[in-house]
This record gives C-alpha cells, structure tokens and sequence, in this order.
C-alpha cells in the first residue's frame, strides 16, 4: 500500500516545537512531502536558523515520517527558503495559541 502526503502529514502532526509546545504541522514548518516508491522526502524549516534543538525535533520528524503506511525510508530536508513567517504557514489554532491575531 502506498502512502500519500496527508498521512504524512498526518504522521507528522505528533512532532512538537519544544519551545511552543505546538505540532510542526499546525506550525507549518513542513513545507512539502514528496515520494519516490516507497521514500518520502520530507522539506521543512524550523522557527529560527539558531534553533538549539534542531536535531532533536529533525530525528524526531523523521521517526514519524518512518510510521506513515507504506513508508520504508525517509530524507527529511532542512531549509531555510522561504523563510518561516507564522503569519503565513502556521495554522489558525496555532497562530491562537502563540497569540498572534
């Protein structure tokens, strides 16, 4: 059974910023979920370049992305382009949750 990107995404929602106690998803620092067969690559950001826990919450993603159905394999991406901006990706309960109207 091949997975698709929403139970990805879906996978992806258990992954938490440390710091805001919000999904990566809900945060939307997962840019894109892509697949070739049975490998999913994973392009995401993070909320600032400096993030002292950027390997955690990067192994802790790809932990994630390895319990989606059908995954077997997964390169998870860091970026930095777009620049994260919550006002445009992260998700209306999100932005509510870190006070930004």
């Amino acid at each position: 059974m091949m997975s698709d990107k929403q139970a990805v995404l879906d996978a992806l929602q258990v992954v938490e910023d440390p710091e805001l106690e919000i999904s990566i998803v809900e945060l939307g620092l997962v840019y894109d979920v892509r697949f070739e067969e049975t490998h999913v690559e994973v392009d995401m950001t993070l909320t600032s370049p400096g993030c002292p826990v950027a390997p955690e919450i990067m192994a802790a993603a790809h932990r994630a992305a390895l319990t989606a159905e059908g995954v077997e394999s997964v390169h998870i991406n860091l970026v930095w382009s777009p620049r994260w901006d919550p006002k445009k990706h992260a998700s209306e309960d999100a932005l509510m949750d870190m006070g930004i109207f």
